[in-house]
């Protein structure tokens, strides 16, 4: 039996981690989850929203499952999200953005994939207060890592018979930092020939994503673009709810959703836990557990293509336990 870190996370991650594990043991997969709390509540008790017991469970079994944690604005710890990045090495975010039949979006042909830069930029946290008035963060692009998310990039092209890989920068302004990552990945598309190499300006992407998303495959970003971009490219497909994503490194890989812990509506049985079983199922292929991921997908995707029985952000009225079922019942 496959042993798998599963994080509950907070707000309604422990909701959807339920749906979600439910759903993987009906279809006939037994897992044993070795569950791993982490967030606010496990600060108080425990001094750390990201206890080291977390660490070392996910170096252990080489893969974990998320559920989304509340991060504090402006005050409080770090991103739980961020931490766990940087000690395990995760390097590359990678989200695909595809339409699924039966949620109506502005385009029906979008089928891109985003890779982030996961572990730098002005995610490396280095700041400081100068004065009262003001504060400076310090934007850390490195070649080692600009060369390595490259090349995932590039290889996961060629693995999924992708065409295009455009590398996003600011290079005209930040001519510096994202001028090495540009000169990275100029460097590293000599050796993909059989792949397209383009570029574009990170404010230009964004323009072009809402007026033709089908001209981009694979794009390649560093890691503030990345999250801000990702999020867009979720918008085109029906939002945050629907929307996958993989943090994945040399030794561990943890599939987590985009969305946020929706605090508003813990507890009350609405959450869709639809991006949560998508990344689960991304994380079974990982494994090599494909028949059972096929078998999910399948029986998720034709839940939402009858439209019968959905929760409300897909435009049903359905609670997160009829959902959980509908999506079993079609197993």
């Amino acid at each position: 039996m496959k042993r798998i870190t599963l994080i509950p996370g907070d707000g309604i991650g422990p909701e959807i981690s339920n749906a979600v594990t439910k759903i993987i043991e009906a279809a006939g997969l037994k897992i044993d989850w070795d569950v791993q709390t982490a967030g606010a509540d496990v600060a108080e008790k425990e001094g750390s929203p990201l206890p080291q017991r977390v660490i070392e469970s996910i170096r252990q079994n080489k893969v974990a499952l998320k559920a989304p944690v509340t991060t504090p604005i402006g005050k409080g710890f770090r991103s739980v999200n961020v931490a766990l990045r940087k000690e395990l090495d995760l390097y590359a975010n990678i989200r695909p953005c595809r339409n699924i039949e039966g949620i109506k979006t502005p385009f029906d042909n979008v089928n891109l994939v985003v890779v982030r830069e996961n572990t730098e930029d002005l995610y490396a946290g280095i700041e400081r207060q100068i004065d009262d008035d003001t504060a400076e963060s310090i934007k850390i692009i490195t070649r080692n890592a600009s060369t390595r998310i490259v090349k995932y990039a590039f290889d996961y092209a060629v693995k999924y018979g992708r065409k295009t890989v455009h590398a996003v920068t600011k290079a005209n302004i930040c001519k510096l930092s994202d001028g090495l990552f540009l000169e990275c990945a100029r460097h590293v598309a000599k050796d993909y020939p059989q792949i397209e190499y383009k570029e574009i300006l990170v404010d230009n992407l964004c323009m072009q994503l809402v007026q033709k998303p089908s001209q981009f495959d694979v794009l390649v970003l560093p890691n503030l673009y990345g999250d801000i971009v990702s999020d867009l490219t979720a918008g085109l497909i029906g939002g945050l709810g629907v929307a996958q994503g993989a943090n994945i490194g040399t030794e561990c890989a943890v599939f987590e959703p985009v969305h946020g812990s929706a605090p508003d509506i813990k507890g009350q049985n609405k959450a869709n836990p639809t991006a949560l079983l998508i990344c689960a199922v991304n994380m079974l292929k990982h494994i090599e557990e494909n028949e059972t991921a096929q078998k999910i997908e399948n029986a998720l995707y034709n839940v939402i293509k009858e439209g019968k029985v959905l929760t409300a952000d897909l435009g049903g009225n359905a609670t997160t336990t009829e959902y959980t079922s509908e999506v079993i019942k079609h197993l």
